[in-house]
């Protein structure tokens, strides 16, 4: 019989590939071949580690939770477009260079426009 710990992993895994969706704490229970105590034992275990989130939602007519990641993987696609990938400089840049990205006006551009992406325009309060 696996550990709770095996499962536990598992079950995050099992979340934290529904992404933003989510999935009910039944289809967990039955991704995991667990019985629904078990099941929801081991949600309130993830949430009380801060690791998911649980929202109460009903589904055809009975109360059950929707489980959620708290985090999810980073993707490649985040930083894409930025400068580095593809600088030029990049040879002669690093902590001791002759550039550096505490001074890359590049660098800050595209981090500024990121956040102002990301959260809204920063000169907005």
């Amino acid at each position: 019989m696996p550990k709770h710990n095996d499962l536990e992993q598992k079950a995050l895994q099992i979340i934290t590939n529904t992404g933003k969706d989510g999935l009910l704490q039944s289809e967990l229970w039955r991704k995991l071949g667990a019985s629904s105590r078990e099941g929801s034992r081991i949600a309130l275990r993830l949430e009380s580690k801060g690791l998911i989130r649980r929202e109460k939602e009903l589904c055809n007519g009975r109360w059950t939770y929707r489980l959620y990641p708290k985090r999810l993987p980073a993707s490649i696609n985040s930083i894409l477009d930025c400068p580095c990938m593809m600088c030029p400089d990049g040879q002669r840049c690093g902590p001791t260079g002759a550039i550096t990205p505490q001074t890359c006006e590049k660098l800050t551009d595209w981090l500024l426009r990121t956040a102002e992406n990301h959260y809204g325009s920063l000169g907005d309060s």
